[in-house]
């Protein structure tokens, strides 16, 4: 619950505000890597005065309902060591689709959100 408390209610605006900024760089970079918009989505965090909360900032996504994540693979998750093109094909020759999480934090106040999106490809 957000009741009164206008920082919660600054954090829940900024998350889909943040979101949209990471897409937006994504989609400005054909080459871009997971560790790049990790790094980014980060950056937005903290320009807006929030803590990222996650240790990766999406993942890969299969056919419905979700394809098992390859496990603890790097190259399935917007995560740092992540080096490799985001836009790419998968082993059977799709076009890997991504979601892009938002997690911000309020580490003194202990207490944070979650925004998540399906990238676009275009």
């Amino acid at each position: 619950m957000l009741g009164g408390d206008p920082v919660k209610h600054q954090l829940a605006a900024d998350l889909p505000v943040i979101f949209a900024a990471g897409r937006r760089y994504f989609a400005g970079y054909p080459g871009i890597t997971g560790t790049e918009l990790y790094a980014e989505t980060a950056r937005l965090a903290g320009q807006a005065g929030w803590s990222f909360g996650g240790t990766h900032a999406g993942h890969l996504v299969g056919e419905f309902p979700h394809e098992k994540i390859d496990g603890d693979k790097i190259e399935s998750y917007i995560a740092p060591g992540n080096t490799t093109p985001m836009r790419r094909h998968d082993k059977a020759g799709r076009l890997c689709h991504w979601i892009l999480e938002i997690h911000l934090t309020d580490t003194a106040r202990r207490f944070g959100g979650f925004y998540e999106q399906l990238l676009d490809l275009g």
